[in-house]
């Protein structure tokens, strides 16, 4: 068995709790960040695929494979739900209550990538995401 710790991208699934969060009234507030997230399906594979192969004495990071900017991907992510709340850049926000470098929620380095694409897994039938 593998063994080496992964530190994986935000999901897209959490787009919307992401949003839940970010939001004063009607308008959800992002700071000007750079983000790279992954289907969930695209995580599972690359923990199988860590699990079983040799160990790497490191941890392994798994991205997907597309960088956005933090309000564009929200707000695709919003649209593609018919979700009417504004989306604006805000220096001053905060993701979860952390302030946030230009690219905290891209991987540091080399990342294995994942295959599937936003717009792809926007597309799939409403019970699968």
């Amino acid at each position: 068995m593998g063994g080496s710790p992964i530190h994986a991208t935000q999901f897209f699934e959490f787009i919307a709790r992401i949003a839940d969060d970010a939001t004063e009234g009607t308008t959800v507030r992002l700071p000007p960040v750079l983000i790279q997230p992954m289907a969930a399906d695209d995580v599972a594979t690359a923990v199988g695929r860590v699990a079983v192969g040799a160990p790497l004495n490191g941890t392994v990071e798994v991205a997907g494979p597309q960088q956005f900017r933090f309000d564009e991907l929200i707000r695709q992510g919003l649209g593609a739900r018919n979700d009417p709340r504004k989306v604006v850049v805000d220096p001053q926000a905060r993701y979860f209550g952390a302030e946030l470098g230009e690219r905290s929620l891209i991987p540091a380095g080399d990342a294995r990538l994942g295959e599937i694409c936003f717009e792809e897994w926007l597309n799939q039938p409403v019970l699968q995401r």
